[in-house]
C-alpha cells in the first residue's frame, strides 16, 4: 500500500473530490465533483498535480488529518485557520508536511469549502472515469460517502521526484466572493411575468438552510409567472435557477438532477460557478443580468489566470 493520511476528525462534510464525471447527463449522472473547482485546480497547480487529482473537500468545519510520510499539500478555497501540529500555517501556498505531523482546519471564518490537496492526488477507485464523490447515490469517491474518524486514504504517487520549492499564489489571484452572481437569461424567462423578472435581478436573496450540493434554495421576493402550467422535463445545467410552484427560486448546482420540469429564469455563469461553491446558509445572495457573448469572454479571461504564471516563490 502506498504512503497515507489518516482521519483523526473529519469536520462537517469532508468528501474526495476531482472535477467531476462529464458527459454522462443522457444516463441520468450528474457529475459531482469539486464545489469549488477553481479551488481545487489552484491547490493541484501549487502542489504539481495535474488539475483533475483528485483532493478533500471540507465543508464548513474542517477536519484533521495525520500523516504516514513526507507529504506536499496545499490548502485553498474558504479560510479554516489551517495549523500544522498546532503552528498556523497559511492558505494558497505549497508546504511540506512530515511523518507523523497532524494538519487540522477549524470552522470556516469566510466561505463554505476549503481544499487539501496533496502532491500525488488521492488514490481511490474510479467510477464512470471519475473519483468524484456523489453523495446522493453513493457513487465513487471513499465507499461513495464522506469520510469518517479512522479511515486510511491512500494517497497516489507523486509526480516526478523533485526538491521540495514553496510556492504561493500570486495575492492578487487569490478568489474573492464581492459582487453580485453573473447570470444569463434563462430558456424560460419569458414566461415569468415582467416584475418578477425585474425583481430577480434587483433583489437580495436569502441561502436557506435546506441547501446542499444538489441546490440551493433561495428565500425571497415571490417570481411569479405570466400563466400557470406544466412544461415538458428537459435537460438542466449547473447553475440553472429553476422557479417550483412555491414561486422561489433554487440554484442547481454539482449534484443536480440532469432533468427538471420546472421554468428556468436565468443561468448562473460558468466563470461565477466556483462562488456558488463557496455560498453558506444565511448568506445574501444577489444577481446581475449578463449576455451569453459577455459569459464567454468572462469565462476565457478567467481561464487565462490559472496557469504556471498564477504562481510565485513563497518565503
Amino acid at each position: 500500500m502506498n504512503s497515507g493520511i489518516r482521519v483523526i476528525a473529519p469536520g462537517f462534510l469532508s468528501t474526495v473530490q476531482d472535477l467531476g464525471r462529464h458527459g454522462l447527463a443522457h444516463l441520468g449522472v450528474s457529475p459531482a465533483g469539486a464545489a469549488d473547482s477553481t479551488a481545487l485546480r489552484l491547490g493541484n497547480l501549487l502542489v504539481g498535480n495535474s488539475a483533475n487529482a483528485p483532493a478533500v473537500e471540507m465543508t464548513l468545519l474542517g477536519g484533521t488529518f495525520e500523516f504516514e510520510a513526507d507529504s506536499v499539500i496545499a490548502i485553498t478555497g474558504a479560510d479554516f485557520g489551517p495549523t500544522v501540529d498546532g503552528q498556523a500555517v497559511p492558505a494558497w501556498t505549497s508546504l511540506l508536511v512530515r511523518r507523523g505531523q497532524r494538519i487540522q482546519l477549524g470552522p470556516t471564518r469566510a466561505g463554505a469549502r476549503a481544499y487539501l490537496c496533496i502532491r500525488g492526488g488521492i488514490r481511490v477507485p474510479l467510477v464512470l472515469g471519475s473519483a468524484s464523490t456523489h453523495l446522493q447515490t453513493r457513487l465513487g469517491g471513499h465507499d461513495g460517502r464522506a469520510l469518517r474518524k479512522g479511515d486510511m486514504i491512500e494517497l497516489g504517487d507523486p509526480p516526478g521526484s523533485r526538491e521540495f520549492r514553496p510556492v504561493r499564489l500570486r495575492p492578487s489571484l487569490i478568489p474573492g466572493a464581492s459582487g453580485p452572481l453573473r447570470a444569463t437569461r434563462g430558456p424560460q424567462w419569458e414566461q415569468f411575468t415582467k416584475v418578477a423578472d425585474e425583481l430577480f435581478f434587483s433583489s437580495a436573496f436569502k441561502v436557506l438552510e435546506d441547501s446542499n450540493r444538489v441546490g440551493l434554495r433561495l428565500g425571497g421576493p415571490t417570481l411569479e409567472r405570466r400563466a400557470q402550467g406544466d412544461m415538458l422535463t428537459e435537460g438542466v445545467s449547473a447553475g440553472a435557477v429553476q422557479v417550483p410552484d412555491n414561486r422561489q427560486p433554487i440554484l442547481l448546482f454539482v449534484e443536480r438532477p440532469t432533468t427538471g420540469g420546472y421554468p428556468k429564469i436565468a443561468n448562473v455563469i460558468s466563470a461565477d460557478l466556483s462562488r456558488v461553491g463557496q455560498l453558506r446558509p444565511r448568506d445574501e445572495v444577489r444577481f446581475a443580468q449578463v449576455s451569453i457573448a459577455e459569459a464567454v469572454e468572462l469565462l476565457r479571461a478567467q481561464e487565462a489566470l490559472i496557469g504556471p504564471d498564477a504562481l510565485e516563490p513563497a518565503g
